[in-house]
């Protein structure tokens, strides 16, 4: 596999940015690891990182590069700050750069990442969770399939339940608190309209651990998106919200993903 830093220039946020790129790299001499590329054009899975972290944060608390290196597969870990992959309310426009300015820089940059809907993914914990479902859900037409772990998916109790909160937070990232509800912050609402759409639809992995403090919000969402009718795989298992669960269920993503193995 090949480890890129890449430091880069986004038009849509007006400023420096950065993501760290896995790519896959046919080798046979490397100990302990083989890795493949694809024969044609490779999938890519982006991968998204939670509130107090930046895009180096699974190569430090996971072995992802060595997960891939024999899936055929570019993983992308871009740094998105604070933002929830929104477009702040009072800030940078983080979901027009994630769901619509990445994808393209990165086919520009790596000519040999798929443009297809069927070979794009998103996955993301906490946060990164969110905006892993909100791609799915906002943008199926470039996603196929998007994995929540430990999602915060409720946007709409969130601001609710922090909106007497002394810091400003989640007003500069969601606005007033009553505006949410049914906004395109709204999941609960975008898998609504998604679902009475003639939109493709993602396929959903979901997991949370029981003890998690976001599991009633994860258990909202699965009961939710069943009720629509979405192609939904949800798992729990005892756990609250640590990185020793994420490096293991994200090696069950990729084995979720329909990636040529």
């Amino acid at each position: 596999m090949a480890l890129l830093h890449v430091d880069f220039f986004s038009d849509v946020l007006g400023m420096c940015t950065s993501m760290d790129v896995i790519l896959p790299e046919k080798t046979h001499g490397q100990i302990g690891m083989e890795g493949r590329a694809s024969d044609g054009k490779c999938p890519t899975l982006y991968l998204l990182h939670g509130m107090s972290d930046d895009h180096t944060i699974w190569q430090r608390r996971t072995s992802i590069e060595r997960y891939v290196a024999d899936l055929g597969v570019a993983v992308v870990m871009p740094t998105t700050h604070l933002g929830w992959y929104t477009d702040m309310y009072l800030g940078f426009d983080y979901w027009t750069f994630i769901s619509q300015e990445l994808p393209a820089i990165c086919r520009s940059f790596f000519p040999q990442m798929s443009s297809r809907r069927e070979d794009t993914f998103a996955a993301g914990l906490s946060m990164g969770g969110y905006g892993a479902l909100k791609c799915g859900l906002l943008a199926p037409e470039t996603f196929s399939c998007c994995a929540s772990l430990s999602g915060g998916l409720d946007a709409v109790s969130t601001c609710k339940n922090n909106a007497n909160a002394d810091n400003t937070l989640w007003y500069d990232i969601f606005g007033p608190a009553d505006k949410v509800q049914g906004s395109d912050n709204d999941l609960f609402a975008v898998a609504e309209r998604l679902a009475a759409s003639d939109k493709p639809k993602p396929r959903v992995y979901m997991w949370c651990g029981t003890e998690d403090f976001l599991y009633q919000q994860n258990t909202a969402m699965r009961d939710h998106l069943k009720k629509l009718g979405f192609d939904l795989t949800y798992e729990e298992s005892p756990g609250d919200h640590q990185w020793k669960y994420w490096d293991e269920k994200i090696q069950t993503v990729l084995s979720w993903l329909p990636l040529q193995k």
